[in-house]
């Protein structure tokens, strides 16, 4: 037996835990055991463990702690996202009905494109590509639809019913099963649209927030007398009311998250049976610098937010291989509102970056990026080598296409990052 590549250890509330990225376990020990599990060098030292504490070593056997030392970790890993990334039974498809956007918050990436807006026969085609996958895919057994932007709901009657009415109609023939997902600023959202969605499967909307009243309306506004923080949160009651699942999305910096227990209150005018519809997650904006007092603050609240009924969380704990990111798939593109095709929605839409063309037969002719991005995993070394490679894989395929040709790491080669994301892990379990 050897140690398996993939193990930590870190402290939670003054606490011991191993975790294993690979089985994705954790074992709580006492601080003894954590430095004698430190200690560990040789098959010797397992095989000593083993007549110490035969309980422990049972248990550290099975949660893949100790591995056969024949076993290929790294192969292992491989073979899984292989499984993951080319599933043949479901297709994501993410359409951007326009890059034009009602807000112009200053930390979006995007480029709003004035004006722009999906044309009918884009429609029709993106309607075809819908058939065409389908037909073309017998193993396929569900099928889901982003919506996003620019803002989405901008041409909710022009672009998001006639392509939903369709795919649920096509769906429903070859017997597969069909959901949707919006990202949104819920802005434009109107009791009749509400009705509309409730034709659909709708797995859930995002919606942002940049803190309470008054810092939200200094982001994203109308006009300088016109705020839109209270439609937006009229709309989140009304949607949970309604049954439909709402990401509140919190996109901190140290100046909007004081007196943000202002927005819990708003919020509470979702009725107690009713709160478990809304997820509340912080999610640090890119453009500012991490803050150690800030991150003790978002934890707080966390803690505050779920003692209310509602769900919460700190951000996205990466699983880029047990769930990668859609981009990373094979059975996924993201069609924009001119029919350039795309797989990342996390960068510019800009021309230069397409990954193929949607062509007037509904079929996706893609270029030369998209292949470089099919096959640009486990290329950087210093991931082989990462004791977090099953939860992290060097980010995803855009992260490995930025660095293509150099040693990196997301974090920085900082080891102490690493163990921050397991302790966050580690958070949604025993808090």
């Amino acid at each position: 037996m050897k140690k398996s590549q993939f193990n930590t250890s870190v402290v939670y509330e003054n606490k011991n835990y191993i975790y294993n990225a690979f089985s994705n376990k954790f074992i709580g020990i006492d601080p003894t055991i954590s430095d004698i599990l430190d200690s560990i060098r040789t098959p010797e030292n397992i095989k000593e463990l083993s007549e110490y504490h035969p309980t422990l070593y049972s248990s550290l056997c099975k949660n893949g702690f100790f591995v056969d030392d024949e076993v290929d970790e790294v192969e292992k890993v491989k073979q899984l996202s292989a499984k993951v990334d080319k599933n043949d039974t479901h297709f994501e498809l993410v359409v951007n009905p326009t890059m034009n956007c009602n807000f112009k918050c200053w930390y979006c990436y995007e480029s709003h494109v004035k004006g722009s807006k999906m044309n009918k026969e884009t429609v029709n085609k993106t309607c075809s590509l819908i058939a065409n996958v389908i037909e073309s895919n017998p193993n396929l057994k569900s099928f889901h639809i982003s919506w996003f932007g620019g803002e989405p709901l901008m041409y909710y009657r022009d672009v998001i019913e006639p392509i939903m009415d369709f795919a649920e109609d096509f769906c429903a023939i070859h017997n597969i099963y069909l959901d949707c997902h919006f990202t949104t600023n819920a802005f434009l959202l109107t009791d009749e649209i509400i009705e509309s969605l409730k034709k659909y499967t709708v797995t859930g909307l995002q919606i942002t927030l940049d803190g309470n009243k008054e810092t939200h309306d200094t982001v994203r506004f109308v006009s300088a007398t016109r705020g839109s923080y209270d439609t937006i949160i009229n709309n989140i009651v009304k949607l949970c009311e309604n049954d439909f699942r709402v990401g509140i999305r919190v996109n901190y910096t140290s100046i909007n998250m004081g007196d943000f227990e202002n927005v819990f209150d708003d919020l509470c005018a979702i009725s107690n049976e009713k709160r478990h519809f809304a997820t509340i997650s912080f999610h640090k904006v890119w453009q500012v610098s991490e803050d150690k007092v800030m991150s003790d603050r978002v934890r707080f609240l966390i803690r505050l937010v779920r003692d209310i009924g509602f769900r919460s969380e700190e951000g996205a704990i990466p699983d880029s291989v047990r769930h990668s990111c859609y981009a990373d798939k094979i059975n996924h593109a993201t069609i924009n509102y001119n029919g350039d095709v795309y797989k990342c929605t996390a960068r510019n839409f800009s021309p230069d970056s397409k990954e193929g063309v949607l062509n007037d037969e509904g079929k996706i002719e893609w270029n030369s990026k998209f292949h470089t991005r099919m096959d640009i995993k486990f290329k950087n070394k210093p991931c082989l080598e990462c004791p977090i490679l099953p939860l992290c894989n060097g980010g995803c395929s855009q992260h490995a296409i930025e660095n293509e040709g150099k040693d990196y790491c997301v974090y920085n080669f900082d080891e102490n990052k690493k163990k921050e994301i397991i302790v966050k892990k580690l958070m949604t379990i025993v808090d």
